[in-house]
């Protein structure tokens, strides 16, 4: 409700890309809201695709829904793209509307920095980029600290931040 008009994109890595789902199938089912939709995923191997269905089939409608995947090591019968989910986000397979996106990305932390990196290379805002730091969370209800990072506890103020709220924690990126 926010981002009437906006473009989103949408960046997975590996079992990042099951958080993200429900955002995506709640984006889909009103695309019209939106100026455009992408989805940007990338996985090890093929046969490690989550929602590997949904993915090959239909989720791409062209145009208001760009979807691309990608995997680190190609297996026999895969003709997709072959390299680092970085790769994928590069103007030649990246046409999107930086300034004024919304970018929401999950996935293991090494990507997410790298990710994040490529984003703001782009000219993605800070306050634009959303990250889903699932993976932090220990006890669920902040008392173990496993989770903390700086004055925040990603399971009780989070899962989500914007980069800009965490950019500055050295911790962001530690598994």
């Amino acid at each position: 409700e926010d981002f009437p008009g906006l473009e989103f994109l949408i960046v997975g890595g590996g079992r990042g890309v099951e958080p993200l789902r429900s955002l995506l199938l709640a984006l889909v089912e009103d695309l019209d809201k939106y100026s455009r939709i992408i989805v940007r995923y990338g996985a090890r191997t093929p046969d490690s695709i989550v929602f590997r269905d949904a993915q090959m089939h239909g989720w791409n409608q062209g145009g208001a829904l760009d979807v691309m995947l990608t995997v680190d090591d190609r297996n026999p019968g895969w003709d997709g793209h072959v390299g680092m989910i970085t790769s994928i986000m590069t103007e030649d397979y990246l046409d999107c509307h930086a300034i004024d996106g919304i970018a929401v990305m999950c996935g293991p932390p090494v990507m997410m920095k790298y990710g994040t990196e490529t984003l703001l290379a782009r000219g993605y805002r800070p306050e634009n980029i959303y990250l889903s730091l699932e993976r932090n969370m220990s006890c669920g209800v902040g008392q173990c600290g496993h989770c903390r990072l700086g004055r925040y506890y990603v399971c009780k103020d989070g899962p989500v931040f914007s980069y800009d709220e965490i950019q500055n924690n050295p911790r962001l990126w530690d598994d």
